[in-house]
């Protein structure tokens, strides 16, 4: 018997990229952030990669969920699609007009432009973002 230690407030989960560039960092920290912001929760993108049963399902079964992408390359897009899970609110990056480079220096302005275009794939964006309680296990997920 699996226990979900999901908390019922967790309306969105947040998968992000973390890649070798600015832009994956820009995506994990967007991502960071909107979760202490209670936009969501950060979730396991590479628990999802690896199969994990419970991080898979969660990502399934989870209302509304956002994934960040820092480039076209599309690595967590592909993530989501090898292991069958639909995807739902979506951006990449580099889109924004954020050009992919290797300075690890992350600028305040782009982190602020990626969680508003974030916030804006939700139907209630315009609405107060629900608080998040914290989860009851280090996971975040289901398991089973």
């Amino acid at each position: 018997m699996g226990t979900d230690c999901c908390q019922p407030t967790v309306t969105t989960m947040i998968l992000a990229c973390s890649g070798g560039s600015n832009v994956g960092q820009l995506a994990n920290q967007a991502a960071i952030e909107l979760t202490q912001e209670g936009f969501g929760k950060l979730s396991c993108l590479a628990g999802v990669g690896a199969h994990l049963s419970g991080f898979v399902q969660s990502a399934r079964d989870i209302d509304a969920l956002v994934v960040i992408d820092g480039c076209e390359v599309g690595c967590a897009k592909k993530v989501l699609e090898h292991a069958e899970v639909p995807l739902r609110g979506y951006l990449v990056i580099t889109a924004l007009g954020i050009d992919k480079n290797k300075d690890m220096n992350l600028k305040r302005d782009e982190i602020d432009r990626v969680k508003a275009a974030v916030r804006q794939l939700q139907p209630n964006s315009g609405e107060q973002a629900q608080p998040v309680a914290p989860a009851t296990a280090a996971c975040g997920c289901r398991q089973t």
